[in-house]
């Protein structure tokens, strides 16, 4: 040891009479980084990047979520609206039609009618929960009003400046927001002309209150607004905000509001003091601040949304405060340091841990080296025949229970598809109750004054009109529970025609609103061997993407056919349409899950995924391709239900 000793010595001083030629010439230590020192800034800088990297991934997350969020309640708030304005667009029409209401025209300083026409208004309009319905001359002039015998009548007021008088004079239904001139009060107007014979004899109203609306608002801790085409909020959860302004004003937009006296009654419109802070990509999401006083600071950032309100020319806006996002970020900013400050300290210890096994082993070596080799070797080799044994026995109840799980997801995939269907066909439904209910009121009405006059056979007529509306209605809501039922996989013989006309039922108000041509080409009796309600959810798939991309061709005419046949390997069911086509780069994806070609927010990328699965348990399968008519075709091959045929083809799927 005193031979090594001396070795090290001698070695070291060529090191040592070096660091003293340096400090000789005056070379300062301090300048010459040390190795722990360098590894020290590398680790914190290390540091640094990963919390900032967690919290934009952070921050990114979390705006995804409230986006999604913010466009859902935007979804339901802008549905609500519409809805409440829907229920009211019939009324005017209806109104116009009134024996009393054509009376008064005719005579318009006839006490006995001026009577008639105020008693009956104010029990439609109690009926229907309007704040007032009114009847104009040809000039303006009110002569009957549902409040008639209140303080702030209507009775002997022209509105003749107001667009809803001028658009129902011109033939056209009105509607228009503005604050009452006479009643002080908001509302929204819908207007109809009333003919009699050749001659346009005035205009019936009706105004509805919109301010349950915002006070149901409240209750959120979002801020929502509406606007209208000039920009100027109407409706709002902020009260200080109604009858503001987004941006300023021009000067032909004032005369314009003077003129047709909208807002007049609001007193000067302030602008609202918004600022854009941080642009998002995509959508017309952005960053905002905002500003109560003009001596205050920004307030913080609030994410704003928008949609517009259909059938109008309103924007419903929400702004959502983007703190708990914020402090989502920063939480997970801390987790990352956290977590790489232990793995730091899990890395010493470990290598720390090492230093000391290398050198009891080191220190073993020369004892009893070929005898502990061997068992070492032994040990290794039985632990990792242990190991690989629990391994695969562990991977096996794994898989088991994988598939179990993976069997389950399918099945809530299925009803999730349904229930997305059903959400996206809500307008439609929505529309085809109404038409119903709309015509029930009509008819209740006219039963009523039928009934008062005694002609029971018209009576009775409305009354069995009443009864055939009430079994349509009840065959749409059976349809649709049947749709929504969730159902397991039971292979049955099924009729394909039935299948086919449930799933066009279920699609019918869209089919007929959007003029699409329906051709069907079924061979009589045909039936597969599947679960009918699951074949149904496969076929408004189809048709709901074909519809879509007939929509985004732009053709003059829509088309799509509808052929089953029976084949020597089982059934044939295809879906054609002159819609815009599958790109080949596209097919090849076309089944994978949440891929789509839709534009966000209208599609999840999941129904033909979802088809092809429901389609495999079937024991069928789908393909893509070309159609004659231009677009795209969808086959379905599925089993015989009359022979049970199993030769299904799986190539091509």
């Amino acid at each position: 040891m005193n031979g090594r000793a001396a070795a090290i010595d001698a070695q070291a001083a060529p090191v040592d009479g070096s660091v003293g030629k340096l400090r000789s010439a005056g070379v300062s230590m301090s300048f010459i980084p040390s190795r722990r020192g360098l590894l020290a800034t590398l680790w914190l800088c290390l540091v640094a990047a990963g919390g900032s990297l967690a919290y934009l991934v952070g921050e990114r997350s979390g705006i995804h979520q409230l986006q999604q969020g913010t466009r859902h309640r935007l979804e339901i708030y802008a549905n609500s609206l519409r809805s409440e304005l829907s229920r009211y667009e019939y009324l005017p029409q209806v109104i116009s039609l009134s024996p009393s209401v054509q009376d008064l025209l005719r005579n318009p300083r006839d006490p006995g009618a001026q009577l008639e026409a105020n008693v009956h208004l104010e029990t439609v309009s109690a009926h229907a929960r309007a704040a007032a319905i009114y009847v104009m001359d040809a000039t303006g002039l009110t002569w009957a009003a549902s409040n008639w015998n209140q303080p702030g009548s209507f009775v002997n007021s022209n509105f003749s400046y107001r667009p809803y008088f001028q658009d129902a004079m011109l033939g056209r239904p009105g509607r228009f927001y503005g604050i009452g001139t006479v009643s002080r009060e908001p509302g929204y107007y819908f207007s109809y002309g009333i003919v009699d014979g050749d001659r346009k004899a005035g205009v019936v109203a009706v105004k509805v209150n919109l301010d349950k609306l915002d006070e149901a608002w409240d209750s959120t801790a979002d801020k929502v607004l509406v606007i209208d085409g000039n920009g100027v909020v109407f409706l709002s959860s902020e009260p200080s905000w109604k009858y503001g302004t987004l941006r300023p004003l021009s000067s032909e937009t004032l005369r314009d509001l003077a003129r047709t006296r909208q807002y007049t009654e609001a007193g000067h419109l302030q602008q609202i003091d918004m600022r854009e802070h941080k642009p998002l990509s995509g959508g017309e999401s952005t960053v905002v601040q905002l500003r109560q006083h003009a001596n205050d600071s920004f307030g913080p950032d609030h994410l704003l949304d928008s949609r517009q309100v259909d059938g109008t020319d309103w924007k419903l806006i929400m702004l959502s405060d983007m703190r708990p996002v914020r402090a989502l970020a920063r939480s997970s900013a801390l987790a990352s340091v956290f977590a790489l400050v232990f793995l730091t300290l899990l890395t010493l210890y470990v290598q720390q841990r090492r230093r000391i096994v290398r050198q009891r082993l080191s220190a073993r070596e020369a004892l009893q080296a070929a005898y502990a080799e061997l068992e070492h070797k032994v040990r290794l080799r039985t632990e990792a025949l242990s190991q690989a044994n629990l391994h695969l026995q562990t991977e096996i109840a794994e898989r088991q229970r994988a598939e179990e799980a993976l069997k389950t997801t399918l099945d809530d995939l299925v009803q999730t598809g349904k229930m997305a269907v059903l959400g996206q066909m809500s307008a439609g439904i929505t529309h085809e109750l109404n038409q119903p209910l709309a015509a029930l009121r009509t008819l209740s009405a006219n039963a009523m004054v039928f009934l008062a006059q005694g002609q029971t056979g018209q009576v009775d007529l409305n009354l069995r009109t009443i009864c055939q509306l009430t079994d349509r209605m009840g065959e749409i809501t059976a349809q649709l529970k049947k749709f929504a039922r969730r159902s397991g996989v039971v292979l049955q013989p099924v009729a394909l025609a039935g299948v086919i006309a449930d799933a066009l039922f279920l699609l019918g108000q869209r089919i007929r609103e959007e003029k699409i041509a329906i051709e069907q080409n079924v061979e009589p009796g045909l039936t597969a061997l599947c679960e009918g309600n699951r074949l149904e959810q496969v076929l408004v798939n189809l048709l709901a993407n074909a519809f879509d991309a007939t929509a985004a061709a732009g053709a003059p005419s829509r088309r799509v056919r509808i052929c089953a046949r029976g084949t020597s390997y089982g059934v044939e069911l295809q879906v054609h349409d002159n819609g815009t086509g599958i790109p080949n780069d596209v097919m090849t994806r076309l089944f994978e899950p949440f891929f789509t070609t839709k534009e966000q927010g209208l599609g999840l990328g999941l129904g033909l995924a979802i088809s092809a699965g429901i389609l495999r348990d079937f024991g069928g399968h789908i393909r893509a391709g070309q159609s004659d008519l231009g677009g795209a075709v969808f086959t379905i091959h599925l089993r015989d239900g009359c022979r049970g045929n199993a030769h299904d083809r799986t190539q091509g799927t």
